[in-house]
């Protein structure tokens, strides 16, 4: 297989040939997608029972280049294949990455050689000939308005399909971490037993209220200058045992979303461009909109000044936690409202 930069489609294509790269580094943000391709890829080339025989496993924080070298250059037995896997290939030194790179120039075609890692370091000789030589292939972490399209394919291919309001409340509460998607999939999956739809009752049944859920209600009612709501419920993620610095941390982030908002709806761009340029999950837009709305753009920096006021008294020694958050709170809730 020649040296190239391959996207994950090209690699399952290649695999589904049984064409297995000599030379493969699998990196990148996104450890789902990586940690899943790196399975597939021991399923298909090593059988089980002969894994004793034909898998190598070593760790970049201890691993050595020699050792790593070794095993590669260690023809299969009673299989076609061998596949050596390094993980963590960048908390290799040079110097031990370095004894490799007489391997790279003749690998040999029964070996499978993976290195996986977090990102590449191309001022190292290695990963400079490991570009001419091998195959890489990036694992990009994924944005927020790609999650409903992961959770939508993942759950057809378990035979399930998701009602509009249930896919929205879904989404809220599972946030983007994608192990965790698939792991509430399962559950749901197994709750639904023969029946193929979720609905939102599904969804309140198996899917845990998170703080990312809290966090949206308590800013929509500051958003509608609900004060009362709005003290409810940040003195419920309080009493939750959420760390006040992380609640606030969390309405910075929301705020800041509802700023760019409002300054491409201001430039008068459509809601699909919105979403893509705040990066939001295309079905917290129309309630993120909603509460853009109410505030003007001119008060978004004002808005800020508090926000940072309140961190830097967080984090200053014996300040009212709760009190100095119900203060925000309710400052806010005062911004005279958009006409």
């Amino acid at each position: 297989m020649a040296s190239k930069l391959m996207t994950l489609g090209d690699l399952k294509k290649a695999f589904k040939a049984r064409q297995f790269p000599s030379l493969l580094l699998l990196y990148g943000e996104e450890r789902f997608f990586l940690e899943e391709t790196l399975e597939e890829l021991l399923q298909l080339t090593v059988p089980s029972e002969s894994r004793d025989f034909n898998y190598n496993l070593f760790h970049g924080k201890s691993a050595r280049g020699a050792e790593i070298y070794d095993s590669a250059r260690t023809f299969p037995v009673f299989s076609a294949l061998r596949l050596v896997v390094v993980r963590d290939a960048h908390l290799l030194p040079a110097a031990e990455l370095e004894q490799l790179l007489p391997y790279l120039q003749d690998p040999v075609a029964e070996t499978v050689l993976v290195l996986t890692a977090d990102k590449v370091d191309g001022r190292r000789k290695f990963y400079q000939q490991f570009k001419k030589r091998g195959n890489l292939v990036e694992f990009k972490k994924y944005y927020e308005n790609q999650i409903p399209g992961f959770i939508r394919d993942r759950a057809m291919s378990r035979g399930v399909a998701f009602a509009e309001e249930a896919m929205a409340l879904f989404c809220r509460r599972v946030g983007s971490n994608l192990q965790e998607i698939v792991g509430e999939l399962e559950k749901l999956a197994t709750y639904l037993g023969e029946r193929t739809l979720v609905d939102v009752d599904d969804v309140r049944a198996i899917v845990s209220d998170t703080h990312i859920d809290s966090v949206f209600e308590l800013t929509d009612a500051i958003g509608r200058q609900n004060s009362s709501r709005a003290l409810s419920l940040l003195n419920r993620l309080l009493a939750d045992g959420t760390a006040p610095l992380v609640v606030l941390a969390m309405m910075v982030r929301h705020f800041r979303q509802m700023w760019k908002a409002r300054y491409l709806l201001d430039q008068r761009v459509g809601n699909k461009e919105v979403a893509r340029g705040v990066g939001i999950n295309p079905y917290f837009l129309d309630g993120l909109l909603q509460q853009v709305r109410v505030f003007p753009a001119s008060h978004y920096q004002g808005i800020f000044e508090q926000l940072l006021e309140v961190d830097l008294a967080l984090k200053s020694s014996g300040a009212n936690a709760s009190a100095l958050l119900q203060g925000l709170v309710l400052r806010i809730c005062q911004t005279e409202r958009s006409v």
